[in-house]
């Protein structure tokens, strides 16, 4: 599989930044601290392998998916989540330390080496400690129940027999080696406790093959609606062959919406659903993408319309199109800080509600997590929209 140049550009730039972290912590953790010889090469060795694989987590799905891929891949990305805290705590403490130092008004008294050794090794461990106390947080946030954010959205043209109108929607669950059948049986059952009259599943619900996934992903069979449920393809459907999960899903009885519309709702009393393929799918020149014109082809423009995009683009674009109310996920708020500052500055509408005149959009948390099992400061969520008239 040919790697696209915007994903070697940006592995080049992450690798160059992961050498560099990794290069750092050794320093911090194995020179400064005058550890033993044989411990000073094991952490040599340590680093190496575990940078590398840092490295090479996301090629080797991409490249050669399998079992024993996303295995070595999940410990690629356990270890991106440890490293990142092991990285922000030593480099906080060496900041204090050096303000402190500059804050002194006079001049500082020397410092033996068995105090700097000292002082090392105690940086060491007050990393050690925050990066497991954090950690322990994140993992149990990413498996503990989500949090249901229920949130009500006037709908333009809502008839009013529709006014309370719920959706339930779940996003970028990323089933793989992870995430499997218990975490989807639980996640069924509360969204049926939720009792929608409508499901939606806005991408990013698998991360492997069919015959890796099909157990897990079919506990989504069981999920009730008055109207059905709703998927999407998300990015990660198409590392994943988006053609073969759409009819697996259909096989299920999920609607799956690409690039078209449904009706909802009895002929009196109804409004559209339209459903897109992912957005980076268009922009990355695969033969299936976002079209929009396509999904609203033979729609009559005055009637009330929810739009299922799994990115939180085009979404202005799409309410001048006549899209009342978009549902999107594709962020995940960032998942876990501090990378939940990044996913801010870079995405315009990275999670919640947005409103503009009478546009709505809501930008899921996501349901599930992808890379490192950690939720910190972003926790997943179910959303329950109720739509009024």
């Amino acid at each position: 599989m040919a790697l696209p140049l915007r994903f070697v550009a940006f592995l080049a730039v992450t690798s160059v930044i992961t050498v560099a972290a990794h290069v750092y912590l050794y320093r911090r953790f194995f020179r400064d601290t005058r550890a033993p010889a044989t411990l000073r090469r094991a952490g040599l060795v340590a680093m190496s392998v575990l940078g590398l694989l840092m490295i090479v987590s996301r090629i080797i799905t991409r490249v050669y998916p399998s079992p024993a891929s996303f295995f070595l891949a999940t410990l690629g990305w356990c270890w991106m989540g440890l490293v990142t805290y092991l990285l922000l705590t030593t480099v906080t403490l060496e900041v204090l330390q050096r303000a402190r130092r500059l804050a002194s008004r006079s001049a500082p008294a020397p410092v033996s080496e068995e105090r700097r050794q000292f002082l090392a090794r105690a940086t060491v461990g007050t990393a050690f400690a925050a990066t497991a106390g954090v950690s322990t947080y994140g993992i149990w946030r990413c498996f503990h129940p989500p949090v249901i954010s229920e949130v009500a959205v006037r709908l333009p043209g809502l008839p009013r027999a529709l006014d309370g109108f719920t959706i339930v929607q779940v996003s970028d669950i990323h089933v793989g080696a992870i995430i499997q059948r218990r975490f989807m049986d639980e996640l069924v059952a509360r969204c049926n406790a939720l009792r929608p009259d409508l499901m939606a599943i806005t991408g990013d619900l698998v991360d492997g093959s069919i015959g890796e996934l099909g157990h897990a992903v079919a506990a989504l069979q069981n999920l009730r609606s008055r109207h059905g449920s709703y998927f999407v393809t998300g990015n990660h459907e198409y590392y994943s062959g988006e053609v073969e999960w759409s009819a697996a899903l259909e096989q299920l009885g999920i609607h799956v919406l690409r690039n078209r519309h449904m009706r909802i709702g009895e002929r009196a009393a109804s409004f559209d659903l339209v459903g897109v393929d992912d957005w980076g799918a268009r922009t990355g020149g695969l033969p299936h993408g976002y079209d929009l014109g396509d999904a609203t082809a033979g729609r009559d423009p005055s009637r009330a319309a929810v739009l299922l995009s799994h990115q939180p683009a085009n979404w202005r674009e799409a309410a001048a199109a006549g899209m009342g109310l978009q549902l999107s996920g594709h962020t995940h708020g960032g998942q876990f800080f501090p990378f939940t500052l990044a996913v801010s500055a870079i995405w315009e509408h990275e999670a919640g509600l947005y409103q503009e005149g009478d546009r709505s959009l809501y930008v899921s948390r996501g349901t599930g997590f992808w890379g490192p099992p950690l939720r910190v400061g972003s926790p997943p969520e179910i959303v329950k929209i109720t739509l009024l008239a």
